[in-house]
């Protein structure tokens, strides 16, 4: 492997991945509405979608109010990190909670 090479692995594993988590409005009114448990919590990342109902963000993040130019979804309010994040999604067929995280 040669020193460019290197280099450019070394800038890849050191990038952090940007990830936008904002609130999905239609589940939170289905769970009112049909006494659902659907998630309601989104987080975008390169092109993949995880859903959650807590997430705690480990380090810095920025609130996002964008009206003219929102997510690709509809969403005009978001956070934005690229600390880790834990996902927390309720399994109600066994009542447990499964943890994601991502990096």
């Amino acid at each position: 492997m040669g020193k460019g090479q290197k280099t450019a692995r070394l800038v890849g594993i050191m990038r952090k991945i940007i990830k936008r988590i904002h609130i999905n409005q239609h589940n939170i009114r289905d769970n009112k509405k049909l006494s659902f448990n659907k998630t309601v919590i989104t987080i975008k990342t390169n092109g993949c979608n995880i859903y959650a109902h807590n997430v705690k963000i480990l380090g810095n993040s920025e609130v996002i109010y964008s009206p003219d130019k929102p997510l690709s979804c509809g969403a005009k309010v978001w956070i934005e990190t690229k600390s880790e994040v834990h996902a927390y999604t309720e399994n109600i067929l066994d009542n447990k909670i499964i943890e994601r995280v991502i990096k």
